[in-house]
């Protein structure tokens, strides 16, 4: 009776850690791939103006949030998809266990997904080798896709026969999948962070007028090409204090981060353009104005 009480005692807290873990698991997964996308993503975006974004110094907060906005979409294809397996799984689940066998279209659904899956997992093969061309982030993507839906119509195949899943004999198979799946995600995240930040550098390449303009007065001389910017020698007032000496106009700002400024001319191109770096401190006055 003593063991009794005792598993019945221990029993709640296992399933709490069991949950608590399962929760923690895929959280910090995403997490980290958030993380490492924003740090992609931020590393195309500066580098298409010549800019290495490790100069920015910006924080694991900047680069996590600078990758929500572009994940709304593919992280909710990816919900979408795993809220249809999730359904699946109980349905199949909840056949098992009844007395009668599932009906034929049912028994075929393993073998349906696992064609599927098999399917995807020779595409991105291909593409790998060079034989069926896709894209950098389509290639990575196949090859998670077909081996989840491969495990995915192993796992189908126990429920629906009223086993649980995975079994002993294939926890290490299953291991390795998993992990091979995580680079493979880690892998389409680097490609279409990529993709995306080299995109919104174009776009914001061809709309400067999307950032704020700045005009900067300083007490020495910057030397930026005339055909960049307009420069103005500001006339030297005698009693009155003024210690700058020239102005800048046609900037635009494209970063502040730690004390600097990131200013880019209006008539900025890949092919001859450059970003100009100041201290944002007492020696430059700057103003902003929009549009």
């Amino acid at each position: 009776m003593a063991d009794d009480g005792a598993g019945a005692s221990t029993s709640p807290r296992r399933d709490w850690v069991t949950t608590l873990a399962t929760i923690a698991a895929p959280t910090t997964f995403i997490g980290a791939l958030l993380l490492y996308f924003g740090v992609s993503y931020t590393s195309a975006f500066y580098n298409y103006f010549g800019v290495d974004s490790a100069t920015l110094g910006f924080s694991t907060q900047d680069y996590a949030l600078r990758s929500a906005s572009a994940l709304y979409l593919p992280v909710g294809i990816a919900l979408l998809a795993a809220l249809v397996g999730v359904l699946l799984h109980y349905a199949a689940a909840a056949v098992g266990k009844r007395d009668t066998p599932p009906s034929p279209a049912l028994r075929l659904l393993p073998a349906a997904v696992a064609v599927c899956g098999g399917v995807l997992f020779l595409l991105g093969m291909l593409s790998g080798f060079g034989v069926w061309h896709v894209g950098a982030v389509e290639m990575p993507l196949l090859l998670s896709g077909g081996l989840v839906m491969l495990l995915y119509s192993r796992v189908l195949s126990f429920k629906l026969a009223g086993a649980d899943y995975p079994v002993a004999r294939e926890r290490v198979a299953v291991a390795l999948v998993l992990a091979l799946v995580a680079l493979a995600s880690f892998w389409a995240a680097h490609e279409y962070a990529k993709r995306h930040g080299f995109d919104d550098a174009a776009h914001l390449a061809g709309h400067l007028w999307l950032r704020p303009t700045v005009t900067v007065d300083t007490t020495e001389r910057l030397y930026i090409p005339h055909r960049q910017v307009r420069e103005t020698v500001l006339p030297a007032t005698a009693g009155t204090g003024q210690r700058f000496r020239f102005r800048y106009e046609g900037l635009r700002l494209l970063a502040e981060q730690k004390g600097r400024m990131f200013l880019i001319p209006e008539g900025w191109s890949p092919s001859d353009g450059s970003v100009v770096v100041l201290p944002a401190n007492s020696t430059v006055r700057v103003a902003f104005r929009v549009g």
